[in-house]
């Protein structure tokens, strides 16, 4: 009845690590350990094959276990990489929006350029009547407003330098990260052909 029961535990593990990694040859090593404990003509030679497929069991849990737990980094190494990507697609609009902003900038400032020049024009016409009070009232008026205008054009041109130093850093850093996920991959790819080789080589 004993023999019957370490006969069940067996062929249990066998069908838990059958289709594991990689574990071919040790499974065929217990099948003849199995075959020749089945066959054995003295309790000594049972009871010896008996530890010798203990032993190929551990063998083959210990590889399992192993195979489970690159599964599971490999796993959480995806899951970094989708937020990567995530973040990577975030970076990317946000800078699709501050390129627009960038151009509207733009925009404003040749507005307030093109004031200006009307500015500038209205002033010189003003300037052939300075007889007039009321004129010289609207040229102070003009002049003040052209100082506004300078300093907001030069606000837009500061702000529109710093965007553009931005948006450059942010390209860098979205490089970096790719060049980054490239060279994992490679890391991992060579990775699991070395432990590959290495269970084969077993």
């Amino acid at each position: 009845m004993g023999a019957v029961t370490d006969d069940e535990v067996i062929r249990k593990r066998l069908l838990i690590d059958g289709d594991g990694a990689g574990d071919d040859r040790r499974i065929n090593v217990l099948l003849k350990s199995f075959t020749k404990w089945c066959h054995s003509g003295s309790p000594e030679e049972g009871y010896t094959q008996y530890h010798r497929m203990l032993g190929t069991l551990a063998q083959c849990e210990f590889s399992m276990g192993k195979t489970l737990l690159v599964y599971d980094m490999n796993l959480k190494e995806m899951e970094n990489y989708e937020k990567i990507y995530t973040d990577i697609e975030q970076n990317i609009t946000s800078a699709h929006e501050k390129i627009s902003e960038c151009k509207k900038e733009i925009l404003r400032a040749k507005r307030i350029r093109k004031n200006r020049q009307e500015y500038d024009a209205l002033a010189k016409v003003i300037q052939q009547h300075p007889d007039r009070h009321e004129t010289l009232k609207q040229l102070e008026a003009l002049d003040k407003e052209l100082q506004h205008l300078s300093h907001i054009k030069e606000s837009v041109e500061d702000k529109l330098e710093l965007r553009k130093k931005q948006f450059h850093v942010l390209l860098s850093t979205i490089h970096e990260l790719q060049q980054t996920l490239e060279n994992d991959e490679k890391f991992s790819e060579g990775d699991e052909n070395q432990e590959s080789q290495m269970d084969h080589g077993q």
